[in-house]
Order: structure tokens, then C-alpha cells, then sequence
């Protein structure tokens, strides 16, 4: 009887060419695949609700996949985390019903930005450092325009594949997280492709003067127009929720 597994996953991104399988290139998709390959002896091709760019990070991936076998979830959680690279860790492994897709059955994406204050080597492949002190009030206000359903066309990458560029932005906020560290929330119902690095781009544009203070506004509201895109490290990046 054909099973509908769910993998739920965390990882770091640094030293991985993104999160989609790619020929000769480590990534997660492809490490996880060729994992499962050995233990079901099979091709196994993941479903998953997105896709991290190269140093992006992820404090909870899901991904599903269909197999016709009787090995219990516990057992396929032990040998995914014993025979993984040590950058990923599975931290659960369910049967789930046949009309589960991670990736459509997704009702929302959160993730965070981190930015650093000051810069710290032990920090460096999480956090995107501005060196400086950074006003949450201003942060926000510049932020807060992004709240609700858009086009985001502007916000997007030239080879992004998503067919319409609508999406709606649940939550957009920054909140710090210690004396030296910030961090912006964002939650929607999907994200595009490089949509969050470079909604980080721009208000790091706008909030040190490099972009007019309306910058934000005008992308949204003219999504048919030619605006520079600024697009943010990856490394700040982490995805950290879905929700079903």
C-alpha cells in the first residue's frame, strides 16, 4: 500500500548551492534524496512548500513523499539523521493523509531577517551586518505598507516561475531580538522568488537615504514599472514556520 510520508526539517544553509535539486551540485533536496534512495532503493522525488535560496536557512522545511513500504516513520527518521550530512537534522518523520502536498496544502510561510549591529564572526553566516544602530519606529513605518494583498511584481526575481505575482502579506514587522540584533517577521500566504531579500534591500535602501523615503509605496503601486531592485544578502535569511 503506497504511503504519504512527511519529513519535517531544519538546516544551514551556508554550505549548500539552495535548496532545489541541481546536477553535481550539493543541495538539500539532493542530499535528503540520495539518502532515501539507499534506504528505499528507489528514485524518491520530494514535494516541499518552498524553496531557499544558495545560504538561505531553515529553522522548519516540510517536504512529503509517496513510497510503497513498511519501514515505520521512526525507523526512516533514525537512518535520514545518521546517514545525513551534519548541516541538516530531520526533526520528524509522520504518515500523513494521501491528499497531503506540502507545498499546496500550505496556508502560510513565516520567515525572519537578521541584522547585526555589530559584527561578530560567530554570527556571520546568520545575521547581515549594517554596523550600526537601527531605529525599529522607522523600520516599521517603512515596512508596514507591505501588509496586506499586492502585486508584487517588483519584488521578484527575472526567472522567478510563479505564474501571478499576487500574494498576501499577513504580518510585517521588526522586533529586536538582543542589545546587538534585529530581526524582520514576514508571513504570507506564499512568497516569490528572492521576494524577502529584496524587500530587505529596499528598506535598508530607504531607511539609509540611498532610495526616496516613498520607494516602497511606488513598487507596490505601479507594479508594471521599472525599479531598481535591491536585493539583500542571503545569509540573514531564515525560513521559520509553515503552517497548515
Amino acid at each position: 500500500m503506497e504511503r504519504n510520508i512527511k519529513l519535517t526539517y531544519s538546516y544551514d544553509g551556508s554550505e549548500f548551492f539552495g535548496f532545489q535539486r541541481q546536477p553535481k551540485l550539493r543541495t538539500v533536496q539532493g542530499e535528503i534524496e540520495k539518502v532515501l534512495k539507499i534506504l528505499f532503493k528507489k528514485d524518491i522525488d520530494l514535494v516541499s512548500a518552498g524553496r531557499t535560496d544558495r545560504g538561505v536557512h531553515a529553522k522548519k522545511q516540510v517536504s512529503n513523499f509517496f513510497i510503497d513500504s513498511t519501514i515505520p516513520p521512526q525507523k526512516i527518521k533514525y537512518v535520514l539523521n545518521n546517514s545525513l550530512p551534519k548541516d541538516i537534522v530531520i526533526l520528524d518523520v509522520e504518515d500523513c493523509d494521501a491528499d497531503f502536498n506540502s507545498r499546496f496544502s500550505a496556508k502560510y510561510r513565516a520567515y525572519e531577517y537578521y541584522l547585526g549591529e555589530e559584527r561578530n564572526p560567530f554570527q556571520s553566516r546568520y545575521v547581515t551586518f549594517v554596523d550600526e544602530k537601527l531605529d525599529l519606529d522607522r523600520l516599521n513605518s517603512i515596512v508596514a505598507p507591505l501588509v496586506g494583498v499586492h502585486d508584487f511584481c517588483n519584488f521578484k526575481l527575472a526567472d522567478c516561475s510563479s505564474r501571478t505575482s499576487e500574494r498576501e502579506m499577513f504580518e510585517a514587522r521588526f522586533e529586536r531580538v538582543d542589545e546587538k540584533t534585529v530581526k524582520l517577521y514576514v508571513k504570507a500566504n506564499a512568497f516569490l522568488k528572492s521576494q524577502i531579500r529584496i524587500i530587505v534591500g529596499t528598506i535598508l535602501s530607504i531607511y539609509f537615504r540611498r532610495r526616496p523615503e516613498n520607494y516602497m509605496i511606488e513598487m507596490l503601486n505601479d507594479p508594471n514599472g521599472k525599479y531598481i531592485k535591491d536585493v539583500a544578502e542571503p545569509n540573514g535569511l531564515h525560513l521559520c514556520d509553515i503552517g497548515y
